[in-house]
């Protein structure tokens, strides 16, 4: 049982026939310039797995480019195919609005408003300088007029980014502002200056665009209010229509799941349900397995709070939902773009394989059996984490449909237990070296590391490869 234990704690992780142990994991990283918490570490040891594996891959001469298995990891990208095809119909009407109505629209102020401004800081300032500033800020606006507003805003405004464009906040919503400020342009009819006000960041001088001034800017601005509000309404119907419901514990299973998604990829407890059936735990990880290990998605989501992963987890059912409709629409994924999918799944292998000096061709080189292949590559790849670590190379981003792949067709694992005693071996090699003063480092480190703030995915519905923030 001891012997059983220690072995145990003892490994890492392992990648077929590679081991990685705790022991040399630990002094890479006691040696090395990353932080020791235990998300690095593990973060590293994913790192080494996806490595060894695309060497493993390459010394057996495995090109991973079965179609039915790339299309299969690839899922994501021709479903966001779909749905922007899906979407470009739905939304061809959205946005549409009346030009010749804009100037009433924009005087009446109910959407829609525009404004540029001086403003004197006097936050965490002494009363004597307020006071300076409160005088000061009268001079100007004495002085102030729609022929000068602009050059006044340039030399004197302390908001340095509307500075630079004469004091101009350019076009924005109604609630954007601080209310007395918003109360202030509101007041205002277009082309006049407004009374000293002052607000929560100092003393202001307002005017309130004319039309003519910004007409460009407000139209641009309502066509994107117009397309936003119908995609709202979209979005709202197809919750109502299609049943979407999310489980009282959805947050706390997605952050788990999240947390541990090899452990939870065959978990079919429920999250969400909706006309298309049940939203699983295993669902939820085939999501996530999407991003990219540089978006440290999991990490996110653990500080994020629970009604911001709850909208994740929305979002994802949404897609799902959008999919399904686009194919109960007809809609498919053509030949040309099944083609340049499979491509960029290829490309990315090929430079992966370069960059780590294990492609093929990298390979037989140096070694003439496949064994000898599997062990030179498998010790290139353990010299360039090692160099990695200590920041004479450059961490490699590996696709994570090229994970799954990888993942899918041999056997690899993580062990927690290891990866605690790695951490405490690297602590006992760090404090035993008090003299290095070590720059930032290289190894992509998980949100919530020393230097780096926590931030959640914006809310929108959008699948993982698109850019286009559309659902």
């Amino acid at each position: 049982m001891r012997d059983a234990l220690t072995a145990h704690t003892g490994t890492v992780a392992r990648a077929e026939s590679q081991e990685l142990t705790a022991t040399r994991l630990g002094e890479l990283m006691g040696a090395s310039e990353a932080p020791l918490e235990r998300d690095v570490v593990r973060a590293v040891a994913e790192i080494w797995v996806n490595y060894q594996l695309l060497g493993t891959a390459a010394a057996r001469g495995d090109s991973l480019n079965d179609p039915a298995l790339v299309d299969s990891a690839m899922w994501s990208l021709a479903a966001s195919s779909k749905a922007r095809q899906f979407y470009d119909r739905i939304s061809a009407g959205w946005g549409q609005i009346d030009s010749a109505a804009a100037p009433e629209a924009y005087s009446r102020a109910d959407g829609l408003i525009a404004a540029q401004h001086i403003l004197l800081l006097t936050q965490n300032l002494p009363d004597s300088v307020r006071n300076a500033k409160a005088a000061r800020i009268q001079a100007l606006r004495s002085r102030a007029t729609p022929a000068n507003f602009a050059s006044l805003a340039t030399e004197n405004s302390e908001d340095q980014g509307s500075a630079r464009q004469g004091g101009s906040l350019g076009v924005f919503p109604r609630g954007m502002m601080v209310p007395e400020f918003e109360r202030a342009v509101v007041a205002l009819a277009p082309g006049e200056i407004s009374d000293v006000i002052e607000t929560q960041f100092g003393y202001h001088v307002i005017r309130r665009h004319t039309f003519p001034e910004i007409r460009e800017q407000f139209l641009e601005a309502s066509t994107r209010l117009a397309v936003q509000r119908a995609e709202s309404t979209y979005t709202a119907r197809m919750d109502a229509e299609t049943k979407l419901e999310l489980r009282p514990n959805a947050a706390a299973r997605a952050k788990a799941a999240a947390a541990d998604m090899d452990g939870h990829r065959n978990d079919r407890s429920v999250i969400a349900t909706s006309i298309a059936g049940n939203f699983t735990t295993s669902r939820l990880v085939r999501w996530l397995e999407t991003f990219p290990p540089q978006q440290q998605i999991a990490e996110r989501m653990a500080t994020a709070p629970d009604s911001a992963v709850e909208q994740l987890v929305r979002n994802f059912v949404r897609n799902e939902l959008v999919v399904r409709a686009a194919d109960s629409a007809g809609i498919t994924v053509d030949a040309d773009e099944i083609m340049r999918i499979r491509a960029a799944f290829s490309a990315q292998l090929e430079q992966a394989w370069l960059q780590l000096r294990v492609h093929p061709s990298q390979l037989t080189d140096s070694a003439t059996t496949p064994a000898e292949r599997e062990q030179l590559a498998a010790r290139r790849v353990d010299a360039y984490i090692e160099a990695m670590l200590a920041n004479r190379s450059p961490f490699i981003p590996i696709l994570p449909q090229i994970q799954t792949v990888l993942r899918s067709r041999y056997d690899s694992r993580i062990n927690a237990a290891g990866i605690d005693r790695a951490l405490q071996t690297a602590q006992r090699v760090r404090a035993a070296d008090t003299s290095r003063r070590p720059p930032e480092s290289a190894v992509p480190l998980p949100e919530g590391a020393p230097g780096q703030q926590p931030e959640m995915m914006p809310p929108g519905p959008a699948l993982p490869g698109d850019t286009t923030g559309q659902p």
